[in-house]
């Protein structure tokens, strides 16, 4: 036995008899030792990307069967276990996209569910988690430093733990400064508690871009309309959320100076500003809108959700400029989602260095040659889940209008959360396409397809030969 590993099994069998004369506590913490051994050693296999996804999935069940509790509803209100997981989705993934009201159906510990599972999916699992090791004093390894790389968006690993504490104290303060800015604007209506936590919901749902209200009504912020400091409040949240924490801690450092701050945060701004005021200056032509109105609902498109108009309202061209703006959506590593600024901007130099024969780039800067490839890539990918979500939606919702079911599609791939109306009145197997949409634009399309594709670079390659395009 010795000879064929008897030492190994002899090990096994006094583990098994130890384990039978033990008592009820000491069997239960031996067991949970296993859980805890079996998942790290399942994490260390596992790429960055995997962790994620399935950390968001495992994220979104916790918050579903939350909501399910009897006390996250009012009295007498019923929620649906799929409402739950829609809920849920819709939450962890910054979208907003809702199917039965938040502020009527659940209740304030209902609506603190909701605005944890926000404030994780805005910041992404990994960097809560190494926040969470930084307060306990605990060691942060290669792993956790490689999910958080993986979360926000970064090359380097170089000054991790720094980058999470800076990213965890500019949130505090900026949530805390849209709250504080915000009550005036809720205590006018509602009773001072009620108003400060409208306060706080409101401020953590905007600087994630997740556009979910408490308010009630399923109105959103329209009777807030003509409210110039909510209006500004929300704006200034919901902009710096949207740009990445990157560029904000770029232009901290910097002082605001354009001239010493880094080549991305210069694409960032400068694609940022212009689609908020080309995004503008179109509203504003095609329906009519007060120039305020015409701004919050250029901004409330790269992600944000939030509306001050009536969406059904719209003409289809206003429609379709909201589309343009929601599949564009934010800035790589913030809180947004969408094809991002930077994706955009490179797609445009191509279509500029086609036309004048110059090279990727601006700003006195070359771009690489894989950010061609890459940005096309996540386009492609982008329009393949929009048009597939929609096909569906086709399918199971056929009285329903085509833009309108492409502009829900396009809202949850982006995760803006803006809807002409219709996410409640769909059929019973319609948010199943819909929060698939939700999860992938959330994670990303790129990202999804490349978790269980693990294939090695090809040592060989084939002759080239050229084909005609275009």
């Amino acid at each position: 036995l010795r000879a064929a590993g008897g030492k190994k099994i002899n090990l096994v069998m006094q583990q098994k008899v130890c384990y039978n004369t033990a008592n009820a506590s000491s069997r239960r913490e031996y067991t949970m030792q296993h859980i805890r051994n079996a998942v790290q050693q399942f994490l260390k296999t596992q790429p960055p990307a995997r962790i994620i996804a399935i950390g968001f999935a495992l994220l979104i069940l916790c918050g579903a069967a939350l909501l399910m509790l009897p006390f996250s509803v009012h009295p007498g209100v019923h929620i649906t276990p799929l409402d739950a997981l829609f809920t849920a989705t819709s939450a962890v993934c910054v979208t907003g996209l809702v199917v039965v009201d938040t502020g009527d159906t659940f209740s304030l510990f209902g609506q603190l569910v909701i605005a944890v599972l926000i404030q994780i999916g805005g910041l992404g699992v990994a960097s809560i988690g190494m926040g969470l090791a930084l307060v306990t004093g605990r060691r942060i390894g290669l792993k956790s430093r490689s999910l958080v790389r993986e979360a926000l968006n970064i090359e380097s690993l170089n000054g991790m733990v720094k980058l999470v504490r800076a990213v965890l104290l500019m949130t505090v303060l900026c949530e805390a400064a849209g709250a504080v800015l915000s009550f005036p604007a809720f205590a006018r209506d509602h009773m001072p508690l009620r108003a400060v936590w409208l306060s706080i919901f409101h401020s953590i749902a905007s600087f994630n871009n997740a556009g979910f209200d408490a308010l009630g009504g399923g109105t959103s912020l329209i009777p807030y309309r003509d409210d110039l400091l909510l209006n500004i409040v929300t704006d200034a949240l919901v902009i710096v959320g949207g740009i990445g924490f990157m560029v904000i801690l770029d232009v901290g450092r910097c002082r605001g100076n354009l001239r010493k701050m880094s080549f991305h945060t210069k694409v960032v701004l400068s694609t940022t500003a212009v689609l908020l005021f080309g995004g503008m200056a179109l509203l504003q032509l095609t329906d009519g809108l007060d120039w305020m109105a015409a701004f919050f609902q250029s901004m409330t498109a790269r992600t944000a959700g939030f509306c001050t108009v009536d969406f059904s309202t719209l003409s289809n061209a206003g429609l379709l400029v909201i589309m343009l703006l929601m599949f564009i959506g934010a800035s790589p590593g913030s809180t947004g989602g969408g094809i991002k600024t930077t994706t955009f901007f490179v797609l445009m130099q191509q279509v500029r260095s086609i036309f004048t024969k110059r090279r990727l780039g601006a700003f006195h800067r070359r771009l690489p040659d894989a950010a061609l490839p890459k940005a096309a890539t996540i386009t492609l990918m982008g329009i393949i889940v929009v048009l597939g979500g929609t096909f569906g939606l086709c399918i199971l919702e056929p009285e329903t209008d085509f833009v309108r079911l492409l502009f829900e599609q396009i809202s949850a791939y982006s995760t803006s959360g803006l809807s002409t109306g219709i996410t409640a009145g769909l059929c019973a197997r319609s948010p199943g396409a819909v929060f698939l949409t939700m999860f992938i634009g959330r994670v990303g399309a790129v990202t999804l397809l490349s978790l269980w594709v693990e294939r090695p670079e090809p040592t060989s390659r084939y002759t080239e030969e050229a084909i005609t395009i275009g």
